[in-house]
């Protein structure tokens, strides 16, 4: 009884044994590459599988995620002769499990030293002042020569981004002096354009200003102007009506001698002002000279009367 137990606890560990070697588990985006007899029997999916005992066997494990591969610094010569230190950062991914086992013995390897050579190509077509300014264009390059060897490997290169640019000391001085010099430059003319631009605005402002004053100067005389020729239409007029009032004034019953008195009274005024006015005293020749004048004064208002209506 005792026998049979061993036997059967025997067997028992042995198909546990097998179970354990034989059944495989893959994780989910993974593929298995199975071997039988050492040749390629099938590819395994995410999931749960039985394999033949003593047949079959995983002979590779493939990821169909997308790997992120260090690229260690290089050494890279321009096309001016300048060492460079370049380092990158490449990102593929497994399309074709099968391929990537078969295809090439070590693809992250193969992968790796590609992008150095293809790098090392692409700097050498471009000065040192260009690698700074063209990073996406050889980036671009770089996938594309990896890419096109790659599809022999079962693999998708995605992208290739370089980290760091590293120029000699002498050379990293030698940028900067230059830098520095371009600031001095651009500070240099952006006070130049300043000054050009505050000037151009302060003899607009001088013209604008001169502009308007001479304006102002123009409306002052018109108005002047329009001023005194209405100061002098109004007075005409005043002098217009007052001589019409005097003609009508004349015609009235006792104007001419009102007209007389008011004559005789300004003359005998303005001949006493003239003595006042000069310390001599001035006689008339002819005392008769007041009704003379006055007699001639209203001859010449009799002429400028109206005439009668036919």
């Amino acid at each position: 009884m005792s026998e049979s137990l061993v036997v059967i606890a025997i067997l028992a560990a042995i198909v546990i044994v097998l179970l354990v070697k034989t059944a495989v588990v893959v994780p989910q985006r993974s593929e298995f590459i199975v071997e039988r007899l050492g040749k390629y029997n099938k590819s395994l999916s995410a999931g749960f599988h039985i394999l033949i005992p003593f047949l079959d066997r995983v002979a590779y494990k493939r990821t169909l995620k997308e790997e992120v591969m260090d690229i260690p610094s290089q050494e890279c010569i321009t096309s001016d002769n300048v060492s460079v230190s370049i380092d990158g950062v490449l990102y593929l991914q497994v399309i074709d499990s099968k391929l990537s086992a078969y295809g090439i013995d070590d693809y992250r390897l193969a992968a790796s030293q590609l992008a150095q050579t293809s790098l090392r190509s692409v700097i050498g077509k471009i000065e040192l002042d260009r690698t700074f300014e063209e990073r996406e264009s050889l980036n671009q390059q770089v996938v594309a020569a990896i890419d096109e060897a790659a599809q022999n490997w079962g693999i998708k290169v995605l992208r290739y981004e370089i980290k760091d640019i590293t120029p000699p000391k002498t050379v990293m001085d030698a940028m900067e002096k230059q830098m520095k010099a371009e600031r001095e430059k651009r500070a240099a003319i952006a006070t130049s354009e300043g000054d050009r631009q505050s000037r151009i605005n302060r003899s607009e402002g001088l013209k604008k200003e001169a502009i308007q004053v001479s304006e102002g100067e123009k409306q002052k005389r018109i108005n002047e102007a329009e001023g005194n020729a209405r100061e002098i239409e109004l007075i005409a007029q005043a002098t217009a009506e007052g001589i019409r009032k005097i003609a009508e004034s004349l015609n009235l019953s006792g104007g001419k001698t009102a007209a007389n008195l008011r004559v005789a009274e300004k003359y005998i005024a303005e001949f006493g002002n003239l003595a006042k006015k000069n310390n001599t005293m001035i006689i008339p020749a002819n005392m008769g000279d007041v009704s003379s004048m006055v007699a001639t004064v209203m001859s010449v208002l009799e002429q400028s009367k109206p005439g009668p209506e036919a």
